[in-house]
């Protein structure tokens, strides 16, 4: 009798079993089919026109802003109030091999006033165009816009709405100075490089003071080391200001978030009080 029991208890829940799997089968049946995933996105093409592609929004990640031989961190006492917040920052040389930028001695002078009188005395502190190659190592990024084969290539940089276009071909100088001065490319393998002349003796190349003459030729080479970086170097030839040539070398970032964008930073209105501080003095 109790056998009888237990092997109709078994049965039973082998048939509720049996009853609640064809449930969910039929549930299951019922339900729409899973949507495919979504392609992955199509891949960054590694060269455009048979050559490194430089597309995209970068950003040098040094001091070399501030200035480009090692410095200590200093305190700015024309910022005291900003604490902590306006002190200047610790930083490595980014010249080649280390060192100190050879000025002449007249230049060297030159330097020690510019810096003496910072921040009041920095172009970048005006709102006027950064020049090269100093926009490119900025705390701000920049954007490059590269097409196919030799194409000229545009760089974009967002402080005072700087620009400059690579010219592949066109190799004439500027009938006059200016503060961006004229760029022009060449390719030599994979690096593109970059020699900048005609620009004015306005400019700095940081917020130390150091500086050049109308007289400066730079010489960028850009070479992709993968997809989201750059390495970098800048020559600087100045016979008026420099002893010799000399080289910063430094990485640039790429950007990689999707959504990133280069937005405009319009300093002009910002500049005013500096630029015009004697007009906004009350009159005797």
């Amino acid at each position: 009798m109790m056998r009888k029991r237990l092997i109709g208890a078994v049965a039973g829940t082998a048939a509720l079993l049996f009853a609640a799997g064809a449930g969910l089968a039929q549930q299951r049946a019922r339900q729409p089919a899973a949507a495919p995933a979504p392609a992955a996105a199509a891949a960054r093409p590694a060269s455009i026109g048979g050559h490194p592609n430089f597309n995209g929004i970068w950003q040098a990640m040094s001091s070399a802003y501030w200035n480009l031989e090692a410095h200590n961190t200093e305190g700015v006492s024309e910022l005291w109030r900003l604490g902590a917040i306006g002190a200047i920052p610790a930083g490595k040389s980014v010249l080649k091999g280390g060192g100190k930028i050879p000025y002449l001695p007249d230049a060297l002078k030159k330097r020690n006033e510019n810096r003496a009188g910072w921040p009041g005395t920095d172009p970048e502190a005006k709102c006027y165009m950064l020049g090269i190659p100093r926009s490119t190592y900025h705390n701000m990024p920049f954007q490059i816009f590269q097409g196919a084969g030799d194409a000229d290539l545009l760089m974009v940089y967002p402080f005072a709405a700087g620009q400059r276009v690579i010219y592949m071909k066109d190799k004439r100088e500027l009938p006059i100075d200016s503060w961006m001065g004229k760029s022009m490319g060449a390719w030599q393998g994979d690096t593109l490089v970059v020699t900048t002349i005609n620009q004015n003796d306005q400019t700095w190349l940081d917020r130390a003071g150091n500086h050049h003459s109308p007289k400066l030729k730079v010489t960028e080479r850009f070479t992709l080391t993968d997809s989201s970086h750059i390495r970098y170097e800048a020559t600087m030839d100045d016979p008026l200001t420099y002893l010799q040539p000399w080289t910063i070398e430094l990485t640039l970032y790429r950007d990689t978030d999707p959504n990133t964008q280069l937005l405009e930073h319009k300093c002009v209105p910002f500049s005013d009080m500096l630029i015009y501080q004697d007009l906004f003095k009350p009159k005797p």
